[in-house]
């Protein structure tokens, strides 16, 4: 289990390993272009040859990518739908030329379509993503906390989409698992019975062999309101009880653990590594 946090890409993508260095992280995540839109930078022999070198002087041991927030794979208009899934795809291309090991997307809002057709339209992307991809990167399917219907919320949809793919294609794929995300939606982590019990439920539900990777966050409101705001490891309401559990969990030995928490005035990443890394011990 290593630990690490999102980071920059300013100045070029061969700086993120040493932006990670710098906080202590020991694996990281990125953005391999603009979360917000644009075309994403071009990846030349001498930035990749810049990014693997830079990954070897500063010890990370593995590269994360998170794709663009306007994914949405549940829309009803075609050119978002379509869009989403030609941009997944060239994360998955744009990773397997850097050598990060995973993308991973959040799947979109459903909004006004039945819960059961929206799950199916983003099932169908995904098999459409995957289809001729000979690529080294996996694609990571990530939970989300369900407010403004977002799909994803519940293990049983991502078991769903899962389910739905061919035994090539679900080789192809796992999901990361967000514990701010996972608290929002229903999924208790404040004791180790609560830990238990949700790990429990994501192997019975989903199985473990495809939790890939945890972004580790705590949550800023209450358990199961539906509503995404990250929190300081150890201030929000999940609270460093759970999450001493989860860093310590025999299950989860092999999985490494993403922040994606705020920078303001009560902290930043770098404290809040040195929290994961002290519960780990």
């Amino acid at each position: 289990m290593l630990f690490g946090a999102h980071v920059s890409i300013a100045g070029g993508i061969f700086k993120a390993p040493t932006n990670a260095a710098k906080i202590g992280c020991e694996v990281f995540q990125l953005f391999s272009r603009s979360p917000m839109g644009g075309p994403a930078p071009s990846l030349t022999k001498t930035i990749v040859a810049d990014f693997t070198s830079a990954m070897k002087l500063n010890n990370q041991a593995e590269a994360y990518i998170h794709t663009p927030y306007y994914i949405n794979l549940a829309s009803v208009k075609s050119n978002i739908y379509q869009s989403s899934i030609k941009i997944i795809r060239e994360e998955l291309e744009r990773a397997s030329t850097l050598g990060v090991k995973y993308i991973m997307t959040h799947l979109g809002s459903a909004k006004d379509t039945p819960r059961k057709e929206a799950i199916k339209k983003v099932s169908q992307g995904i098999v459409k993503i995957l289809a001729g991809y000979k690529g080294s990167a996996l694609l990571l399917l990530e939970n989300s906390a369900g407010s403004g219907n977002v799909v994803g919320d519940k293990f049983e949809e991502l078991a769903v989409m899962i389910k739905s793919l061919s035994a090539t294609d679900r080789k192809k794929i796992g999901v990361c698992l967000d514990t701010c995300h996972a608290f929002a939606s229903g999924y208790d982590l404040k004791t180790s019975a609560m830990v238990n019990q949700t790990i429990g439920k994501f192997d019975k539900i989903i199985g473990l062999k495809y939790l890939r990777l945890i972004h580790c966050n705590d949550s800023k409101t209450e358990f199961s309101v539906h509503v995404d705001r990250h929190e300081h490891i150890g201030m929000g309401k999940i609270g460093l009880a759970g999450f001493k559990v989860l860093v310590n969990h025999p299950k989860l030995k092999k999985v490494n653990f993403i922040l994606e928490t705020p920078e303001d005035e009560r902290g930043n990443q770098e404290n809040d590594l040195k929290i994961l890394k002290k519960l780990r011990g």
